[in-house]
């Protein structure tokens, strides 16, 4: 996907236009495939779920991914992360400091693409989308802190997933509703959705970031075990507890891991219930946030674009 944000400089009175999109390592543009743009078309249908058009959430729409696209430059060098959707991260190709302004660039880019120009709506937007980032930012520490426990629970594990990615779903068909004028029933309902579609979404990509094929996800194999995340399969599967969670342990102890000791890790956890329990927080959580569609009162076409997105984005195996 390619945004344009554009402001009027007050200084030398001409617009300013911000273009994203891929480029190689020379800086020259790639006409390659991007990402699931997941949270702006969560934007665009709920803008259309409260009756407006879709283009009346698009500053919400860009806003919100570029809070995500933040989110991961800053996400990929604290895991160490090497590889994204077949390519090579940004603090990979350019450092560490490079990848860690651009994301800060994209964060001040999200608010400036909101509120300008301003108005009641778009403001209120802007403070829904502070408070996710705040919420998302707190996920993400929770998510490092986790890596050097190993009481993690899994009703912590689901706390911190609701922070990490539930919150900004969840802010991104907000977004929609306000920025549509919807009331503040729909807004909350769509706000609901969003958050249960999230934590569907984040357990089945934790399923994916163990179970997940590198040719399809774009990450290495196993990329979540090598890195001992505690994801909802892992602390799953620990919290069962036996002789399964006890080999786990000791396998996930060493900081040299073998390949044949992370697939065998795998092994343990899927045994023992992890990728079961995950699955079915998935499908439990995708069914409350259909339920929220009902608090609504959409037309069956912008109704049937959400359901779509849901099922897509939780029956996905990219």
């Amino acid at each position: 996907m390619r945004v344009a944000v554009g402001r009027m400089s007050p200084s030398i009175g001409r617009v300013v236009t911000y273009h994203l999109g891929w480029v190689d390592a020379d800086g020259r543009s790639v006409d390659d495939p991007g990402g699931k743009v997941v949270r702006p078309a969560l934007a665009f249908a709920s803008a259309r779920g409260v009756g407006a058009s879709a283009e009346a959430a698009l500053p919400g729409a860009v806003a919100v991914e570029l809070v995500h696209n933040f989110s991961l430059l800053h996400d990929d060098v604290m895991d160490r992360d090497t590889e994204r959707r077949h390519r090579p991260t940004a603090w990979a190709l350019m450092g560490v400091g490079e990848a860690i302004l651009a994301g800060d660039a994209l964060l001040a880019m999200a608010q400036e693409a909101l509120i300008d120009p301003p108005s009641p709506e778009r403001l209120r937007a802007a403070a829904a989308l502070s408070m996710a980032t705040a919420e998302m930012i707190t996920g993400q520490a929770e998510d490092l802190a986790f890596e050097r426990r190993e009481d993690v629970g899994f009703d912590e594990c689901i706390a911190m997933l609701e922070h990490k990615t539930a919150a900004l779903l969840a802010c991104a068909c907000k977004m929609g509703a306000i920025l549509g004028g919807g009331t503040d029933q729909q807004v909350d309902a769509l706000g609901d959705f969003g958050h249960s579609l999230g934590l569907a979404f984040q357990a089945v990509d934790d399923i994916l970031g163990i179970w997940g094929k590198p040719e399809v996800t774009g990450k290495q194999a196993w990329s979540d075990l090598r890195q001992h995340k505690k994801t909802l399969p892992m602390v799953a599967a620990l919290e069962t507890g036996g002789a399964a969670a006890d080999a786990l342990r000791r396998l996930l102890a060493s900081d040299e891991s073998s390949d044949d000791d992370i697939a065998r890790a795998a092994e343990l956890i899927e045994s023992n219930g992890g990728k079961d329990r995950a699955l079915a927080v998935a499908a439990q959580s995708l069914e409350v946030a259909l339920a929220h569609l009902d608090r609504i009162d959409a037309q069956l076409g912008p109704r049937r674009e959400l359901e779509e997105i849901a099922g897509f984005i939780t029956a996905r195996d990219f």
